[in-house]
């Protein structure tokens, strides 16, 4: 693995960490959950062949930190943070993003307010449960995890969001118990894991909190403008797992989709396929950043240009 270059830049109350590899336009990559830089890893090598691959730790995470922990989080200052790496890493010039999961919405939060900062977006997976028909479920699934956090802890909490994603045709005996019981074996299974790694996951671990207590509730409750990125559609690929289907982030990306009349793409895997099936995530996501002439900003694709 290529070691990429750090960098900090400084933004309305926070201090980002970002790493930058490869060389051409710039592909920027907006995590999602807890996963932080260090999640793209697996494919960052891959496509850095073709782009100056940017990616960072969102603000509270990991490298990333707050002047004030005890802020409140909302999707249009994380996505205003994305676009000062925009600005500084490609100035005056539009990139390519992706994002995963909370980190697609940022992106197509980013996408609507700076459509010309972006030539390509493909948002995997992002749980915008308010454009769903039975929204209300979900608000309320977003209130008891958050009761049950402030009740019972982390490890409670994480039971009952990871039972409230799960598939609808899955059994639903003691969901819970067995949700607290995969996060938990999952933990413990740490410690047989290459340090990198074992450290990697002990991050995550740190970073559950303030993703269950600040992330989760503002960004599930975001509303994207549908009419806006009907405009913005020829620009905008969204994605899901192919094997995530019929659980509670595959549903908003399809039903954007098909409210766009758009295609929805499917990648290997599912919610974390760029984890498990790095490859062929890679390779699938090289595909699908190319813009044919003409398309999104108006102007040839840039694979070729000098970029950074």
């Amino acid at each position: 693995m290529t070691a990429p270059t750090p960098g900090s830049l400084r933004v309305n109350g926070a201090t980002l960490h970002y790493e930058v590899r490869g060389r051409g336009p710039l592909l920027l990559l907006i995590p999602g959950g807890t996963g932080g830089a260090a999640s793209f890893d697996g494919i960052a090598d891959d496509l850095a062949a073709r782009y100056t691959v940017a990616t960072y730790d969102p603000r509270g995470m990991s490298r990333s930190t707050l002047d004030d922990p005890e802020a409140e989080q909302h999707v249009a200052e994380h996505a205003d943070d994305a676009f000062r790496i925009l600005e500084l890493l490609s100035p005056g010039a539009p990139a390519r993003v992706f994002g995963a999961s909370s980190g697609a919405i940022v992106a197509l939060h980013l996408l609507a307010t700076h459509p010309e900062r972006v030539e390509r977006l493909v948002a995997h997976e992002p749980p915008v449960v308010e454009v769903l028909p039975d929204a209300r479920d979900h608000r309320a699934l977003i209130a008891r995890v958050q009761e049950t956090f402030r009740a019972q802890g982390l490890m409670p909490a994480m039971a009952v969001f990871a039972a409230g994603l799960k598939k609808d045709d899955a059994p639903s005996v003691e969901p819970k118990a067995e949700a607290q019981a995969k996060i938990e074996a999952k933990t413990k299974a740490e410690i047989e894991l290459p340090p990198q790694a074992a450290a990697r996951a002990r991050q995550t671990m740190a970073d559950l909190p303030y993703f269950v207590a600040r992330i989760v509730p503002s960004f599930m409750s975001y509303t994207p403008d549908i009419h806006l990125l009907a405009a913005l559609s020829d620009r905008l690929v969204l994605a899901c797992g192919q094997d995530s289907h019929g659980e509670l982030p595959y549903r908003p990306a399809a039903f954007l989709a098909e409210q766009l009349g758009t295609e929805l793409l499917h990648f290997p895997g599912g919610h974390t396929g760029l984890t498990t099936h790095p490859a062929e995530f890679a390779e699938l996501l090289r595909e699908k950043l190319t813009v044919r002439a003409g398309a999104g900003t108006g102007h040839q694709p840039s694979d070729h240009n000098p970029g950074l």
